[in-house]
């Protein structure tokens, strides 16, 4: 099966009152023709929340038809590409098996995978106004494990609905899109996985660092209770070469 690019959509900011922000770009529309992707995104499409949103690191989003055929399915009603706040709505190709760091050739353009989405409460707002079921909305898209990748523009070009998509890199360590998606939401456990990734996003640097430190004072607190003495745990610290304190170097 061909790896294609359905549609194409950019959304502006738009005042809504369940918004975090009171505004959102959430809701995307269809274009036509060939739109540029840049550094920062698409032509046209405009972050409205850019402390969470946006960025590098957040230029493009995709979902896959399969997906929202999926949830068609489980909702009960019919989802129409672009709804989920896609700017690339692709088929052929599971998007979540997708390795981070993979690059695909679209168009003129070459984009890569990332990072993943983490929905928000603004995703289960813009669900209720399309009239969906959003009963644990943010649960259950967890739990599905399939938030489809953001993307970045490592070379930019233009790109357009009905362009095939060429898979042009893939760095062969095996953490997909569902992987990090469970390392960051679910199986904090899986977090130390990442460190594989080049070019890690700065989100996931931090947060694989976090548990980290947490998992070293953990096991330096085990071993002091077994040896019932708090002056043991202060002392195993500098041996192991660990601190009390997140390295702010």
């Amino acid at each position: 099966m061909t790896f294609l690019l359905r549609a194409v959509h950019v959304g502006q900011p738009r005042p809504r009152a369940w918004a975090e922000i009171g505004r959102t770009s959430i809701e995307k529309h269809p274009v036509d023709g060939p739109v540029r992707a840049h550094r920062l995104g698409l032509d046209g499409d405009q972050v409205s929340d850019v402390k969470h949103h946006g960025g590098v690191d957040q230029a493009v989003y995709a979902f896959a038809r399969e997906d929202l055929d999926a949830r068609t399915q489980a909702l009960g009603a019919p989802i129409r590409d672009g709804l989920f706040g896609e700017n690339l709505t692709t088929s052929g190709y599971d998007v979540n098996a997708a390795e981070i760091g993979e690059r695909w050739r679209i168009g003129t353009a070459v984009l890569e995978v990332a990072s993943v989405r983490i929905p928000c409460n603004d995703f289960k707002g813009w669900m209720g106004e399309s009239g969906l079921d959003t009963t644990a909305w943010v649960k259950r898209f967890t739990a599905e494990r399939r938030p489809g990748p953001y993307l970045r523009v490592v070379e930019e070009g233009e790109l357009a609905a009905g362009d095939e998509i060429e898979v042009v890199h893939r760095p062969g360590h095996g953490v997909t899109v569902s992987h990090m998606f469970r390392a960051l939401t679910t199986d904090r456990q899986l977090l130390p996985d990442l460190l594989v990734v080049e070019g890690l996003v700065d989100e996931a640097q931090a947060a694989t660092t976090g548990f980290e430190v947490y998992y070293r004072l953990l096991v330096v607190f085990f071993i002091s209770a077994c040896a019932g003495s708090a002056v043991f745990f202060a002392l195993m610290l500098p041996r192991l070469g660990w601190s009390c304190c997140a390295d702010d170097t």
